[in-house]
């Protein structure tokens, strides 16, 4: 490991709080949107997932590191997230699956950082006031020089985050490519080997997508296909999907209109849809409902879902969620049970249907893997009985 020694960090936020820590990188400034993360585990699944694009996490577990890095549980091929905020840092790594530690991966990409806080008081602060902008900093330790750069960033909610992270070339997906080796799948070897895959070909429309949903997916079907976000109507049929994943995103759904419109005409086809996060929202936004940002999101690993006293535990992470003003073609079929909020529909007469949460996790429980295989069989049930037009 490469020693640095300590600096000294600023932590601005655009309320006029102000919290002073360290970091380990070199000299670096960011500004993003605070928000808190409950999870206990899986710091290096949340640096890479696109969904904290524009986003400085505040970790509430009490100390990062211990478990170091490893290249096999990375959910995309760099970092997204704008800022990493925690309490203490482990710097005795210890882990059988660990290729780095977090100090080196934190100082080779260069991921602004801030330690040695107390994360009770910001995590309070953000659930009285909401989200707001933060900027770490120590390159610059002038308080109102710091307050400068807010006026230049423009706000998560104000803009399409999805184009900043989808891919911009159509790809296939093979778990080989993407440093996975068999060791993934060993707390599930019964079970993954009593999978007899579907010779089915996917179409995941990448809004950011997190890879884990790609990796379970290709336990179920044969053929992965991963499509930018701003694919067309008819290149999307082109192909002669038999399903269509809509993935997890950043920032507000509303802003990604063409996206909308894309899925409001694959609502035509008959084509059975899964979407996930902000495939969820923007499912929702085709089918005319509407979307709000919440006081502070949802990001933890320990959200109760259900309905019908059926609860399963669930991994989410979003700032905006789906209006609970369905048509009578939506089934509100699950309910977060922490606020009431919607969680998933289901349309009553056409193969969709989408979910608030991950159900492929990582970081977090696995309640709701099984809705990969439910996919599948509604692909299959439709192909014996609905005709695509």
């Amino acid at each position: 490991m490469t020693v640095i020694n300590p600096h000294c960090t600023l932590l601005v936020l655009e309320n006029g709080s102000v919290y002073y820590g360290w970091s380990l990188c070199k000299s670096v400034t960011a500004v993003g949107e605070l928000i808190f993360n409950t999870g206990m585990t899986g710091y290096q699944e949340i640096i890479t997932d696109p969904s904290y694009c524009q986003q400085i996490v505040v970790f509430t577990s009490t100390e990062m590191g211990n478990t170091g890095i490893n290249f096999e549980d990375i959910e995309s091929n760099q970092v997204f997230i704008k800022g990493m905020i925690f309490k203490n840092l482990c710097l005795t790594e210890n882990h059988w699956r660990k290729t780095q530690s977090l100090v080196d991966y934190l100082q080779n990409k260069r991921i602004p950082h801030l330690y040695g806080i107390d994360t009770r008081i910001l995590t309070r602060s953000i659930r009285n006031t909401g989200a707001v902008l933060g900027c770490i900093s120590n390159l610059v330790l002038d308080i109102q020089v710091l307050y400068v750069y807010f006026k230049s960033v423009i706000k998560i909610d104000n803009r399409d985050l999805v184009q900043t992270v989808s891919t911009s070339t159509v790809y296939p997906w093979h778990s080989s490519d993407y440093c996975i080796n068999s060791m993934y799948n060993f707390t599930y070897f019964k079970y993954v080997h009593t999978i007899c895959k579907k010779c089915l070909l996917i179409i995941v429309v990448d809004f950011g997508v997190k890879y884990n949903i790609l990796r379970i997916l290709s336990r179920y079907v044969t053929d992965i296909i991963v499509v930018p976000s701003n694919i067309t109507y008819d290149s999307i049929l082109k192909y002669k999907p038999d399903g269509i994943v809509l993935s997890n995103g950043p920032g507000d759904p509303s802003y990604a209109v063409s996206r909308i419109n894309t899925v409001r005409e694959l609502l035509l086809s008959n084509i059975p849809i899964f979407g996930i996060c902000m495939g969820h929202q923007i499912l929702a936004l085709a089918l005319k409902l509407n979307t709000f940002k919440l006081k502070f999101g949802h990001h933890g690993l320990n959200h109760p879902i259900g309905s019908a006293k059926i609860i399963n535990i669930t991994s989410q992470n979003h700032g905006f969620v789906v209006q609970n003003q369905l048509s009578e073609d939506l089934i509100n079929w699950q309910t977060n049970y922490n606020d009431n909020t919607l969680a998933a529909i289901v349309h009553r007469i056409y193969p969709y249907f989408s979910v608030q949460y991950h159900p492929e996790a990582s970081p977090g429980p696995n309640d709701t893997e099984s809705l990969f295989l439910y996919f599948v069989q509604i692909i299959q049930t439709a192909k014996k009985y609905l005709t695509n037009k």
